[in-house]
């Protein structure tokens, strides 16, 4: 007789108890792990198998990810992950991760998701609010910034064809500075707009940098949107949001501003300032996974408009039309290019209303407050320079006569004896270190003794 093909579909209480003391135990590691770069010979070997056509006892995969493949991971959310951006999900927005994908949660429909997308929309609003977008603004959550700023640039776009009357052959340029995110520059190579390069400021992209460069230009009507960073990854700067929001209005350009990264900073009354022109922004993004404390992945994205981006995004199909009702529907996939989609929301959603919004401005400044003091303190040691004053929680600065390799060395060794996981970035073509801090439980302790390494 044929094994059931409902097999894997059946409760299994001894599977069940096997998974949750496996994450009862990650979820209680203080601190957690740095870990370990791995070595593909021996990750190989280890896999070798392991897809047959029987399976295998759960135990013994457990066993296996647990001792060779989650130890060759190095964790985003330890207090010594220090490079590029750190994630540091609060335990209950990782707990309630799970029981979003224990139910098989997804967010893609009004009509079948109704619950989800609500709570998700609550923590939309909270968003929008804080970046003073008016009541109208609202969006969806996508994987991450990449995402976010492809999809909201496809609806500058749109938007753009439709006001000016043209097709797809068109040109069309958008204005960026040289320190927008790698993600924008991939979004213009996908859309089929070009970048308009705008010179910064002591690395700061401003309106009157923007308005001298269209009055320079031959065709400055083929420029149809602006992109503002709030919070560039490397050093942490937020543009002059409302010289371009000012630029944005007077020449009619969809004005979006990318805070994957830093857009947290609007929960951080200490530099709230710093962002004011964001409240004119058509489009925004910031990525909870980053520095609101949610699990991968989750990125908000919000529109001024959110019809201008129903109207680019929603999906024409036969199989859809009954989405498509009149009354309380919002549908998430009619505001990013995705379709299916998960309630990735929903995490961050739990924690907030468990820990509340102070909580997370208290976790926010801790991290300003890190960036501050260890800026003070390269200051006061004779062989280290700070190359900018931090303006978010990203500190860049370099060791006295280093070369690219000794930079590289150091990052291995300190990775090696787990005292912290330091890459090193680039800056004015000079290879230099760089901290990001995001993790309110990395301490200024923890700073000097990878300070100290670079004797």
């Amino acid at each position: 007789m044929s094994a059931a093909p409902d097999r894997m579909h059946r409760p299994d209480n001894e599977l069940v108890d096997l998974v949750f003391d496996y994450m009862r135990e990650r979820l209680q590691y203080d601190p957690v792990p740095l870990d370990h770069p791995g070595d593909g010979e021996h990750l190989r070997a280890q896999l070798s198998g392991l897809l047959n056509q029987d399976g295998n006892n759960p135990a013994d995969v457990l066993k296996l990810y647990d001792h060779e493949l989650s130890r060759a991971v190095i964790s985003a959310d330890s207090p010594r992950y220090l490079s590029f951006i750190p994630c540091a999900p609060t335990k209950a927005a990782l707990l309630f991760d799970m029981v979003v994908s224990c139910a098989s949660l997804q967010g893609i429909s009004w009509l079948e998701a109704a619950g989800a997308i609500a709570a998700e929309n609550q923590v939309l609003r909270l968003i929008a609010d804080r970046a003073g977008m008016p009541e109208t603004a609202g969006g969806t959550f996508v994987s991450g910034g990449s995402a976010g700023n492809l999809s909201a640039l496809v609806v500058a776009r749109d938007t753009a064809r439709r006001r000016l009357g043209v097709g797809p052959e068109a040109r069309l340029r958008i204005a960026v500075a040289d320190q927008v995110h790698s993600s924008v520059k991939n979004t213009f190579n996908i859309i089929g707009v070009e970048a308009f390069k705008v010179p910064t400021v002591n690395r700061r992209f401003t309106g009157e940098a923007l308005r001298a460069a269209l009055a320079a230009d031959p065709n400055p009507e083929t420029v149809i949107a602006v992109v503002g960073t709030g919070g560039t990854t490397n050093e942490g700067i937020v543009d002059d949001l409302a010289g371009l929001a000012e630029v944005a209005r007077e020449r009619d350009l969809w004005f979006h501003v990318d805070g994957a990264y830093g857009g947290a900073g609007l929960f951080a009354p200490s530099v709230r300032e710093r962002y004011n022109g964001i409240e004119h922004a058509d489009s925004f993004v910031v990525d909870p996974h980053k520095w609101l404390f949610a699990p991968f992945d989750c990125a908000a994205l919000i529109y001024r408009n959110p019809q201008l981006a129903r109207a680019v995004h929603t999906q024409d199909a036969s199989y859809l039309d009954v989405l498509h009702t009149e009354g309380d529907e919002w549908n998430p996939t009619d505001y990013a290019y995705h379709l299916t989609r998960r309630a990735r929301g929903l995490p961050l959603w739990f924690s907030l209303a468990v820990h509340g919004v102070q909580a997370y401005t208290d976790a926010i400044e801790a991290g300003l407050t890190l960036a501050r003091e260890t800026a003070q303190l390269i200051r006061e040691t004779d062989h280290l320079e700070l190359l900018f004053d931090p303006q978010l929680s990203a500190v860049c600065f370099k060791r006295t006569g280093w070369t690219n390799e000794d930079y590289y060395r150091w990052s291995q060794q300190l990775l090696a004896d787990q005292i912290g996981f330091v890459t090193p970035t680039g800056w004015d073509g000079e290879t230099v270190a760089r901290f990001a801090f995001l993790h309110p439980g990395t301490t200024m302790e923890m700073v000097k003794e990878i300070l100290d390494t670079m004797v």
